[in-house]
């Protein structure tokens, strides 16, 4: 704590007393019932954040009208019969201690019928302008209309309030309703909700008003508002500067500085390619604007560059969103000075964004989880508890998969022994970590090393382990997680000097030529074509699919295609590899046999195969034999790392 004075030195919004300058945004968790009530998983993930030692909770975008949805897994407050389970909320986070703030807003344009749950409903907005997210005609709301949600503001905040809540947030931010009406971006209207700036900052002050007249001014209230917007004609820092101030004078204490629209959401759940604490200078701008706290957010992913952004005057409270998710005892641990303990966010996406309503795909059915945390979400179902009988545990293989079942099952008491054929660990991760911005992988691997080193995995290292070394152990459980290896297809010419994998490229097993082939447009394909056009390599990358990066996150992707484009990759799409040449492939592209010739280096990303010969020879040799990850099947790190921790508690 000595390293973070200004991190855990007390603050107040409003008459609100916080312990420290920890924040827990609001996210989509989508673990809410589907009629917006409260359900346990929601209680079970704010109680594991509320024992972690947050100094502020805040409950992810709750409605205040039916029309105003963002998500069937979103909890809701227009109505009374959503009380009781908020205060249950309330109270069960309250037992630990912790202060807890409830986010309220209202889509507007950025939702849909389906969404609504009400087949013939339409979204409504400040102009019948569609947001091009969601791609869909709002209506819009009258005169009357507007004034009419501004008092749904204010009789949803008496609730929160009645519910025990400590302090309110009004969803200024993202591109919903009140930004919408803020913000020339989307408001067309000339009536007194349109037209000026001091017309279009009137909804968002009516609510701030109406939830004054309603709540009385000592009770903790907060805005959340997108410091720039970053689209055509978006609101910029000059004029959220003046918003600001405006809504501050009206009565908030305190303002949480977003960035973007549903347009520019890239900025909202910032990629890898988007560097840590990036929205700090904007949050500095507001604060000079205002006297009231400011909470910060984006991207700040590390205790040393939080307690710089406060000490430095450019924010007041920091807000840890994926962070948070990653591991919700972050500030315990570093109050103790156990930095290594804490499990990294790596900005993947691949959790945390399956919550996200995305346009043209089904609503999710599930809630948020975290590539690196398994337990996220899930934090009644899945916990860490002794085990009954210590057991002898062999683990054979060192990717992510097998660490985490390393050390899961280690921390509950058994005895684990892993083996890794190589002579570092992390598997397929370490390669993964190699392309550009992807190191905060090599983070994770190094999270993992330490995990199992504090609870005592023991290391085998650079030699493959035998089934006859291994029953000879006398293992009690055996976990087979020896991952994949390149998928080499049978096709005739593969097996040619100038061929290569993707893998021995980025291991540097392999340099590539100046005009290079690449076959596979998935991640690993695309991120080797960005490494080696950052190398300037002439590259050419066909795909079998009509679209490149399909398993690549949206966030990620739009960013990763800026960059193939910088490096003038040239992408076939809708091109099947019939036959490998010296220099080249012969191909079928939409129906029509072609020849790309003239390459110095092939490289194969064509997906992965599992490696898993172990299994048979110590089926029936060994008391239990578990296979997981990608030596049971290839699939995505987040299953391997999930089935990894499963295992782990289930022996």
């Amino acid at each position: 704590m000595k390293e973070f004075p200004n991190l855990f030195s007390p603050i107040k919004i409003g008459s609100l007393e916080l312990s420290n300058r920890f924040v827990v945004p609001p996210m989509a968790t989508n673990l809410a019932n589907r009629d917006g009530t409260v359900s346990q998983a929601l209680i079970d993930y704010w109680v594991a954040r509320a024992k972690g030692g947050w100094g502020l909770l805040t409950v992810e975008f709750t409605a205040i009208d039916p029309l105003g949805r963002v998500g069937f897994g979103h909890p809701c407050l227009w109505s009374d019969k959503f009380v009781d389970g908020m205060t249950e909320l309330t109270g069960a986070v309250h037992e630990h201690g912790a202060k807890i703030a409830v986010q309220l807003g209202h889509a507007g344009r950025q939702t849909n019928p389906q969404i609504i749950g009400i087949p013939e409903a339409q979204p409504v907005s400040a102009s019948p302008i569609p947001c091009p997210a969601a791609g869909v005609m709002p209506r819009e709301l009258s005169t009357q209309e507007a004034y009419e949600i501004i008092e749904k503001f204010g009789d949803a905040a008496v609730r929160a309030r009645d519910a025990g809540f400590d302090a309110i947030m009004i969803h200024g931010a993202h591109g919903y309703l009140i930004a919408q009406f803020m913000s020339a971006y989307s408001n067309k209207r000339v009536d007194e909700f349109g037209g000026s700036f001091h017309n279009r900052m009137r909804f968002a002050l009516g609510v701030i008003g109406n939830i004054r007249q309603k709540i009385g001014r000592q009770f903790p209230l907060t805005f959340r508002m997108s410091g720039e917007e970053r689209v055509p004609g978006g609101r910029t820092m000059e004029e959220s500067r003046v918003v600001a101030r405006l809504v501050e004078e009206a009565g908030v204490d305190a303002i949480d500085v977003s960035v973007g629209v549903a347009s520019s959401d890239r900025y909202i759940i910032a990629p890898p390619a988007v560097p840590p604490g990036f929205l700090l200078p904007v949050s500095e701008e507001i604060k000079k604007a205002v006297s009231v706290p400011v909470i910060a957010v984006g991207r700040i992913n590390h205790p040393l560059l939080a307690e710089d952004a406060i000490r430095a005057g450019k924010a007041d409270l920091i807000a840890w969103g994926r962070p948070s998710y990653a591991d919700p005892e972050m500030p315990l641990k570093i109050a103790a000075g156990n930095l290594d303990d804490i499990c990294p966010c790596i900005a993947c996406s691949q959790g945390c964004l399956r919550t996200f309503p995305y346009p043209g795909k089904p609503l999710p059915e599930f809630g948020v989880t975290c590539l690196l945390n398994p337990f996220c979400g899930r934090e009644g179902e899945l916990q860490i508890k002794p085990a009954v009988r210590d057991k002898k545990v062999v683990i054979v293989g060192g990717g992510p998969a097998g660490l985490e079942a390393a050390w899961v099952a280690a921390a509950r008491g058994h005895r684990v022994t892993l083996y890794e054929k190589n002579s570092v660990l992390g598997g397929q991760f370490r390669i993964a970590a190699i392309p550009p911005f992807k190191q905060d992988i090599a983070g994770a691997i190094a999270y993992y090393i330490h995990m199992c080193q504090k609870h005592g995995v023991a290391f085998k290292m650079g030699a493959e382990a035998t089934a006859g070394q291994i029953i000879a152990d006398e293992p009690d459980v055996v976990v087979i997680a020896t991952g994949g290896e390149p998928l080499v297809p049978d096709i005739r010419g593969i097996s040619g000097s100038r061929v290569t994998t993707a893998w021995d490229i980025l291991e540097g097993k392999k340099q590539a030529g100046d005009k290079v082939l690449i076959a596979g447009g998935g991640m690993m394909g695309c991120e080797v074509a960005d490494f080696l056009g950052e190398r300037h390599r002439e590259v050419t990358l066909i795909e079998m699919q009509s679209e490149i990066a399909l398993d690549v996150p949206v966030s990620a992707k739009y960013f990763l295609m800026q960059r193939l484009l910088e490096y003038c990759v040239q992408i076939e799409p809708s091109t099947s590899v019939l036959e490998f040449l010296d220099d080249g492939a012969v191909v079928d592209k939409d129906g029509q046999r072609a020849r790309l010739e003239g390459f110095d280096t092939i490289v194969l990303a064509l997906g992965t195969r599992s490696v898993n010969g172990l299994k048979e020879p110590l089926e029936g040799k060994v008391a239990e034999l578990c296979v997981i990850g990608d030596a049971l099947e290839p699939r995505k790190a987040i299953e391997a790392i999930e089935e990894g921790a499963r295992v782990a508690l289930k022996i």
